[in-house]
C-alpha cells in the first residue's frame, strides 16, 4: 500500500488523502482512489483537480499515468475536462448517502431572551470594524518577524508604552512600561495575582465590597482566598471599618453594581490604611471612561502607585471577546506575577496586543470612547424618560456614569419581578444576586439593568418590555 497527500490547487488547505493500492498497476490504482473520493464525499462536484504534473510529483508516478487515470474517469463521466478550466468533478455526480459521514445534529438549543437587558456587556454590534480592521494590518505590516514566536509574558511593549501614555492621560494613572502586565482580563489577574491556594503575589484575607460580582468571589474562594464583605452606604465602601486584612477590592470610580464614587475622604483614608498596613488596593477599574453628569474621577491609582494595583480592561470599552486586560503594578509585584505568568505569553494574543497599540496610539480608541459615550448617555435618559412614564413612577440610581442603573422597586417585591421578566423573555438580574453572602448590608430591592447590551435598533422594544414587567 502506497498513501500520498494531495493538495488542490483551488481548494487551498484542503488536502486529500489517496491510497494507491490494489492489482492492476499504478493507473488502475489511481483510478480506484480517485472514483472512491468522488463517490465517498471527499471530492464535492465542481471541485477543481490539480494538474496532471502537480498530481503526478505528489504521487510519484509518471504524468502520463495520472492523463491515462483522468481520461478514463472523464470517459465514465466521473470527471469533466474543458480547455482553459481544467478537470473538475463532474457537477451531476452525487455521493452514495451511505457513505458519507454526515455530522451529527447538534441537539436543540433552548430560545435565549427576547430582551436581553443584563449587565455587563457593550453593545457589541457597536465594535468599530473598520477601525480595528485599518489598526490590525498596519500593525501586521509592521511587525517584526519576532512577534510571531514565543511571546513576552510581561506583553508587548508597544502595548504596555501605549497604555502608560493613556492611562496617565485619561485615567490619571502613574506608571511606566515595565510596571504594566498584559493579561486576558480581570478574572486572568485575579488568578495570577492570588494563584492556586494561596500561592500569589498576594494572599488573603481580602475585604470586599458587600455587593459585587459573585463569580470574582467563587474565583477567590478556589484559590483559597476568604473575603470580608464592607458595608455600603451612598460614599460607597466605608473603608474605615478595614481591619487586619492583607488587602482590599474595591470599585472607585463606578461602585459596582449600586454605582457612585467612592467619596473622596474615603479615597484617602483607604491610601493611608495601606501604607500603614503595608498592604495594597485592588482597583477594579471597569468603566471608568463612561461619565456622563460628573466630573471625571480619576484612577485611585495615582494617589500611591505603590499600594495599589489598577486593573482593566477592553471588556467594557470595546468587546469582551478580545481577552485584553492589564495591571499596573508597584514595582515589588512585578517579579512574582511575571512568574506566576511563565516564560511565555499563554493568554493575550501578541497580534491582537500590537493591534490594540496601535489602535489606542491613532486616537481611534478614544474616538471609539467619545461616541460610545454620547450613544450610552442618549440610552441612559430614555430609559429614565420611559421609566418615568410607567404607572407607578421607578426611581433609577446609579446612573451618573457607566453601562448599567439599578432600578428601585417597593418591598418586597424583587424576586416576582425577575420571575416575571423571564416568563416575559426579558434578561435582567436582581440586585440581591450581587450580594455578599456574610453581609448585613441590606441595599434594598432592585433590579441592576444592563441598558448598554441590546442592539440600537432593539433598544427601543426593549425598553417596553422592561416597564411591561414592572410592578
Amino acid at each position: 500500500m502506497e498513501e500520498s497527500w494531495v493538495n488542490s490547487a483551488e481548494r487551498i488547505g484542503a488536502d486529500l488523502h489517496l491510497e494507491l493500492s490494489g492489482p492492476g498497476g499504478r493507473r488502475a490504482a489511481l483510478i480506484r482512489a480517485l472514483r472512491d473520493a468522488v463517490r465517498g464525499g471527499r471530492l464535492a462536484p465542481g471541485t477543481r483537480l490539480p494538474p496532471y504534473r502537480s498530481l503526478a510529483a505528489d504521487l510519484g508516478v509518471a504524468r502520463n499515468t495520472v492523463a491515462d487515470a483522468y481520461a478514463e474517469l472523464v470517459a465514465e463521466g466521473w470527471l469533466t475536462a474543458r480547455q482553459g478550466s481544467g478537470t473538475r468533478v463532474a457537477d451531476r455526480v452525487e455521493p452514495l448517502r451511505h457513505a458519507v459521514r454526515r455530522p451529527v445534529e447538534a441537539p436543540a438549543r433552548a430560545h435565549g431572551p427576547v430582551h436581553d437587558l443584563r449587565q455587563g456587556s457593550p453593545d457589541v454590534s457597536a465594535f468599530p470594524r473598520a477601525a480595528w480592521l485599518a489598526s490590525y494590518r498596519r500593525a501586521l505590516q509592521q511587525a517584526p518577524n519576532e512577534v510571531f514566536g514565543p511571546g513576552d509574558p510581561a506583553g508587548r511593549r508597544e502595548l504596555r508604552e501605549a497604555l502608560t501614555e493613556y492611562l496617565a492621560r485619561a485615567r490619571g494613572v502613574r506608571t511606566e512600561p515595565d510596571r504594566i502586565v498584559i493579561c486576558s482580563g480581570f478574572a486572568h489577574a485575579l488568578r495570577l495575582l492570588f494563584g492556586q491556594g494561596g500561592g500569589g503575589a498576594l494572599r488573603g484575607p481580602l475585604a470586599v465590597e458587600a455587593y459585587g460580582l459573585g463569580f470574582h468571589r467563587e474565583l477567590l474562594a478556589a484559590a483559597g482566598v476568604g473575603t470580608v464583605a464592607l458595608p455600603l452606604d451612598g460614599d460607597g465602601a466605608r473603608v474605615e471599618l478595614l481591619g487586619r486584612e492583607r488587602g482590599v477590592l474595591l470599585t472607585p470610580a463606578h461602585q459596582f453594581p449600586t454605582g457612585g464614587p467612592l467619596h473622596a475622604s474615603r479615597r484617602a483614608a483607604v491610601i493611608d490604611w495601606a501604607r500603614a498596613r503595608g498592604t495594597v488596593v485592588l482597583e477594579d477599574d471597569y468603566d471608568g471612561e463612561f461619565r456622563y453628569d460628573r466630573r471625571p474621577v480619576g484612577a485611585l491609582q495615582g494617589l500611591d502607585p505603590e499600594h495599589v494595583i489598577h486593573l482593566g480592561s477592553v471588556s467594557k470599552s470595546l468587546s469582551p471577546a478580545l481577552r485584553l486586560g492589564w495591571m499596573v503594578l508597584p514595582q515589588r509585584y512585578v517579579g512574582a506575577v511575571l512568574a506566576a505568568k511563565g516564560d511565555r505569553e499563554a493568554w493575550a494574543s501578541v497580534p491582537d496586543q500590537l493591534c490594540l497599540a496601535d489602535f489606542i496610539a491613532s486616537g481611534a480608541y478614544d474616538r471609539h470612547v467619545r461616541r460610545m459615550r454620547q450613544r450610552y448617555r442618549g440610552r441612559r435618559d430614555r430609559m429614565v424618560a420611559a421609566l418615568a412614564e410607567h404607572a407607578t413612577p421607578v426611581a433609577v440610581t446609579g446612573v451618573a456614569a457607566g453601562l448599567h442603573a439599578v432600578l428601585r422597586l417597593p418591598p418586597g417585591t424583587e424576586r416576582a419581578t425577575v420571575e416575571r421578566a423571564v416568563r416575559h423573555g426579558v434578561a435582567l438580574d436582581g440586585l440581591a444576586a450581587f450580594r455578599h453572602p456574610e453581609t448585613d448590608t441590606e441595599a434594598g430591592d432592585g433590579l441592576v439593568v444592563g441598558y448598554a447590551t441590546p442592539s440600537e435598533h432593539a433598544y427601543g422594544a426593549a425598553l417596553d418590555a422592561l416597564c411591561g414587567v414592572l410592578p
